[in-house]
């Protein structure tokens, strides 16, 4: 047993939200009590004591959209042209790097991407992956690399029509055997999804075929939805309806699905994910960096549909995510009122309630029974901070590099910022290395 304390704790538990000087008492894998620290110090007298020495404990983030896939293409330059639009951006850079990669590259893939994002405060990732000319194992290869460093995690692997059928089949088949795997297991820090890539890469026969393997199977899907005008017109000029209807007609839709960023929809397809109860993940950056336009987040928020936050592989860092959600509506509406609620809202309440959807134990918060996930940021507020006023010090004051523990399931996994369930050093070299060959290969 042990008792993170001597900190400003932010719960984000509606009962006790914050404490100035605040304590979380661990036992095993849950939160036992939150409270006072001297108070909560003289209840657990023999539990080890971890000193925040004045800086911010709160809850592990969340993030309900990556892409492991994507991250040796950082530092890659390109001998093509430059993208003119998203369906450039895919055909010639995403699609390269997916098809070169292997079951070793995809390994240090997932080694690097987790290490950054525990070394950002997240503790669970939802993550969707393509390697085409690597399909079988690929999502065990990942989560062999999850329960090395001891990361929370939901994999999927992406189908789709653009590598040919047996490249289809194959995702198929890796989305069950390992939804079978893991989602029937007594265990609580890997489960399973059933990805697709878009609908404009998948036919009508095709999701039929995904639909089918998932009969008996407790799971969702996770796609991306219409996150291009590109997918719109390609589903109205193929199949005369809508992104958002043609998936509900093939039955993907539902409360374990997460539809990623539903950019093009109107108020018709707004109806059909709430009808439905789909879960939405935005993903602000991503969406700018792609230059496919704005979410409705805070218009699908309106309408009571769960949306939740992610990085889509930009980033591992969700304190940036934050940041560029709560200013791109601003300047996308030219109102500054705007995003202040919402944005705090996807991130702490919307993306634990679709993890909630795959995993046990109120991940997200700090109260007792809750997993404990549990990060220290080094923030020390130059203004008053409370109960009123912690999302605003969260915004404008905290970044992913900021954090400098963190615990995930009750076990520490970073301290004073040096990981200690791998070899960081030895990973990251290794991962150099198989980023070049990759490289080289293209």
């Amino acid at each position: 047993m042990f008792v993170v304390g001597n900190g400003r704790l932010i719960t984000h538990d509606q009962i006790n939200p914050f404490f100035h000087n605040g304590a979380v008492a661990v036992k095993g894998n849950k939160v036992v009590e939150t409270g006072n620290t001297e108070e909560i110090k003289t209840k657990y007298p023999d539990a080890e004591f971890i000193d925040a020495k004045g800086q911010l404990i709160m809850p592990g983030m969340i993030n309900t959209h990556h892409h492991i896939y994507s991250a040796f293409a950082r530092g890659m330059t390109s001998s093509g042209p430059a993208p003119k639009n998203f369906m450039d951006i895919l055909e010639n850079l995403w699609w390269k790097v997916d098809k070169n990669l292997n079951l070793e590259e995809i390994k240090y893939s997932a080694l690097a991407t987790y290490i950054e994002s525990i070394k950002n405060g997240v503790t669970t990732v939802f993550d969707h992956h393509a390697s085409p000319m690597s399909v079988k194992n690929s999502l065990f290869t990942i989560a062999e690399a999850a329960k090395k460093i001891g990361i929370r995690t939901c994999l999927c692997y992406e189908v789709s029509d653009r590598d040919g059928m047996d490249v289809l089949d194959e995702g198929i088949k890796e989305n069950t055997d390992f939804i079978k795997h893991y989602n029937l297991k007594n265990q609580n820090m890997i489960k399973g999804m059933f990805g697709m890539h878009a609908s404009f890469t998948l036919s009508d026969e095709s999701l039929k075929k995904c639909v089918k393997a998932m009969e008996g199977l407790d799971a969702g899907y996770h796609i991306h939805t219409s996150e291009a005008i590109d997918d719109l017109e390609d589903s109205i000029e193929k199949y005369g309806k809508r992104v958002v209807e043609r998936l509900n007609e093939h039955g993907v839709l539902g409360e374990k699905t997460i539809a990623v960023h539903c950019i093009h929809v109107n108020d018709k397809e707004m109806d059909i994910l709430k009808n439905t109860d789909t879960q939405v993940v935005h993903n602000p950056e991503s969406n700018m960096g792609n230059s496919v336009g704005c979410s409705p987040a805070l218009d699908l928020m309106a309408k009571g549909i769960n949306v939740g936050l992610g990085t889509d592989g930009y980033t591992s860092d969700m304190f940036e995510s934050m940041k560029v959600a709560n200013i791109i509506h601003k300047h996308v509406k030219a109102d500054p009122s705007v995003a202040w609620v919402e944005t705090p809202k996807m991130l702490f309440e919307n993306n634990r309630k679709i993890v909630s959807k795959y995993f046990d134990g109120n991940i997200g918060v700090l109260a007792e029974g809750s997993a404990a996930d549990i990060i220290i940021a080094d923030y020390n507020p130059l203004t008053p901070m409370n109960e009123t006023n912690y999302n605003s010090h969260i915004l404008f004051g905290l970044m992913g590099r900021s954090v400098n523990t963190t615990i995930i399931d009750g076990k520490i996994i970073m301290r004073d910022r040096k990981i200690l369930s791998v070899d960081e050093g030895m990973i990251l070299n290794k991962s150099r290395e198989v980023a070049k060959q990759m490289w080289d290969r293209m």
